[in-house]
């Protein structure tokens, strides 16, 4: 059975995730976790809430 890809690219690396954790203010896992459910821009554009 084959898998739908959502065509987002969302493979983070170690790097990418540390640079958009400190934008956003959320950790590298998390945003590695937002990337790969809402895809690299939409991460990038989140903001941790306070």
């Amino acid at each position: 059975m084959a898998t739908k890809s959502s065509g987002k690219n969302v493979r983070l690396s170690d790097k990418e995730a540390f640079n958009i954790a400190e934008q956003t203010e959320v950790s590298p896992k998390q945003a590695k976790d937002l990337a790969a459910e809402h895809g690299k821009e939409e991460a990038k554009k989140f903001k941790a809430e306070e």
